[in-house]
């Protein structure tokens, strides 16, 4: 549809962190383009907030019985990003000749910004938030919900596979839930122009036109989802109450579950390298 109708404008949010960007209308074009699945997006931010409303109201188990967002936890979240994120650069460093030719450059650039990603995760510690800890789903993205033709139905708490169980059950901001569907989002995206690249009839030319396109589509869909989390949500204490907190927090977190993408990919599918490291150069920019 996109190469049918060459010229017509996609615009993109204006707003710099997602928490802005919820507070911005979808443009007429994102109505008529999304369509229903901007609908689809609104009812899984529903039904992800009621899920973590539903978490949140076990008090018969001191296992789910939330938490406050400590200060120690605070810096601690900080200190574990930080660590992880080096880890992860160092990584990307040895396997940096492995890549495919095209993503090298994103990948130096984005080695050339060790120091930049590392201040990023320092807003952790340049305020009080306050919040809720408590459990959360864990390994949180569009392949853990079906969809029923009506609703949808949320799949698989186990979390997330790679970690040690201990890890798994410990209690966290479910922001970080709201972060892996964001994330899946931009994978949804770039996964098919990835492949409309690879096998279909699509002219080298074309691609810079379709991937602003893509971009267009993830946005306005991850801030329909969002808006309506925050909408269904507001009147819980399990977040911050101040946007700068909000913001903060699901910053750090998109920025965090990027890394982990890029680490994923460059251990089990390099060709497919390109979309965590966009995410992560493109989040970086928001934040700036």
């Amino acid at each position: 549809r996109v190469l049918a109708y060459p010229g017509v404008e996609a615009p993109l949010p204006q707003g710099g962190s997602f928490v802005d960007m919820s507070d911005e209308s979808l443009p007429p074009i994102a109505e008529e383009t999304i369509g229903p699945y901007s609908v689809s997006a609104e009812l899984l931010g529903q039904r992800t907030a009621e899920l973590h409303m539903t978490l949140a109201s076990a008090m018969d188990d001191p296992s789910f019985v939330p938490e406050p967002f400590s200060v120690t936890y605070q810096r601690s979240l900080y200190h574990g990003m930080r660590g992880f994120a080096f880890q992860v650069l160092q990584l990307l460093r040895q396997r940096l000749k492995q890549l495919p030719d095209e993503v090298q450059s994103d990948a130096r650039m984005l080695l050339n910004m060790q120091d930049v990603i590392m201040e990023r995760f320092h807003d952790l510690t340049s305020r009080r938030i306050v919040g809720m800890r408590m459990r959360c789903h864990g390994d949180y993205h569009l392949g853990q919900v079906l969809y029923t033709g009506k609703d949808f139905v949320i799949i698989d708490f186990e979390g997330e596979p790679a970690h040690p169980l201990s890890e798994r059950r410990l209690k966290r901001l479910p922001l970080r839930d709201v972060a892996g569907m964001v994330r899946s989002f931009h994978y949804a995206a770039h996964a098919a122009l990835m492949v409309q690249k690879a096998e279909g009839p699509v002219r080298e030319d074309d691609f810079p036109s379709l991937e602003l396109a893509g971009r267009f589509w993830y946005y306005w869909v991850a801030i329909t989802f969002l808006k309506t989390y925050l909408d269904t949500i507001a009147e819980s204490p399990i977040l911050p109450r101040e946007p700068d907190e909000l913001r903060i927090l699901l910053d750090v977190y998109l920025l965090e579950k990027a890394i982990y993408e890029l680490a994923y990919e460059l251990n089990n599918r390099p060709d497919w390298v390109r979309i965590p490291l966009r995410g992560i150069l493109n989040q970086i920019e928001t934040m700036e």
